[in-house]
């Protein structure tokens, strides 16, 4: 089977994992969310890609979720002895990569090729995509006035409250190289467990990638970030409330429709009505959960794709 997913970072790049251990490694792309990505102290960032990378390669940091394991602080510590700004945390092991896709793009390299380069050598066979090789930057309006969505995610703490989400650059931007190649010859399209307003709308607001997802063939299933009636992580539920949009499957169904075809939801929640879904306990604390949850997703893309 041949699978596209569309995902942010730390929830999503869990559900790849599992994808990965299902046995789709071959067939298998991930379309990465970068609206997140910025500039901080010269260097261009990319988190959603760094997590991909990290959790795929086995170097993720296992109990926070995002980051590498066995990270140092060394450079963190210097910059904060200056006062440099230190609101973004950047790792000794993290660094190196940041000063290196800084300096590639800097000759000309395109980000998707920096991220194929990446994954080549920490020996990553799922085929990882930047949504674009262009520009595109998610903008929140807060009742403290617009922010850029690494000062409100990491420098704010999600604390201030969102009337609007937007994403400077989309209107222009195109697909990086892949990115509807895999969707158009797709058997199965997913939307990871990810937050859909900071997520996966970036991607979807690329217009070639919208098209992509309209002509394809392959059922588009979208597995909840919603579990026991709120997200696990993040600012889901909490974003949602301030959208004036119930924290469940039903609200989650009508923010993808009419793209959507079914869904994968947690048991202890009711489905969203009028659509087909499958039910499994969705919570992904170890590698267990993430293949229960990614087997349950393909199994029910089969159903779909035999009806």
């Amino acid at each position: 089977m041949k699978v596209a997913v569309l995902t942010g970072g730390v929830g999503g790049a869990k559900f790849v994992l599992g994808l990965e251990r299902c046995g789709l490694v071959d067939e298998l792309v991930a379309i990465v969310n970068t609206g997140d990505d910025f500039r901080h102290l010269g260097l261009t960032i990319s988190p959603d890609i760094d997590t991909l990378l990290y959790t795929l390669s086995g170097k993720a940091n296992a109990a926070q979720g995002w980051g590498r394991e066995g990270e140092s602080w060394s450079f963190l510590e210097a910059l904060r002895s200056l006062g440099g700004p230190d609101w973004f945390r950047l790792g000794d092991g993290d660094l190196a990569l940041h000063v290196l896709r800084s300096d590639m793009l800097a000759q000309g390299e395109s980000l998707s090729a920096i991220t194929a380069g990446f994954a080549a050598r920490w020996g990553i066979a799922t085929k990882v995509l930047p949504m674009s090789d262009d520009p595109v930057a998610t903008h929140l309006d807060t009742d403290e006035g617009p922010l850029e969505f690494q000062r409100y995610f990491v420098e704010r703490q999600c604390k201030p409250a969102v009337s609007a989400v937007r994403f400077a650059g989309a209107e222009t931007a195109r697909a990086a190289p892949g990115v509807c190649e895999a969707i158009l010859s797709a058997d199965a399209v997913f939307l990871a467990p990810s937050n859909p307003y900071l997520s996966i709308d970036p991607i979807l607001a690329v217009a070639e990638i919208a098209r992509a997802l309209k002509e394809t063939k392959a059922p588009m299933i979208a597995i909840s970030p919603i579990v026991g009636g709120t997200a696990v992580k993040g600012p889901t539920a909490k974003l949602m409330a301030e959208l004036g949009v119930a924290p469940d499957n039903a609200a989650i169904a009508a923010h993808y429709a009419p793209l959507l075809d079914a869904m994968l939801h947690d048991d202890s929640d009711p489905p969203p009505p009028g659509l087909p879904a499958s039910a499994t306990a969705t919570l992904m604390q170890n590698l267990d959960d993430r293949i229960r949850v990614a087997r349950a997703a393909i199994t029910l893309a089969e159903r779909l794709r035999a009806a």
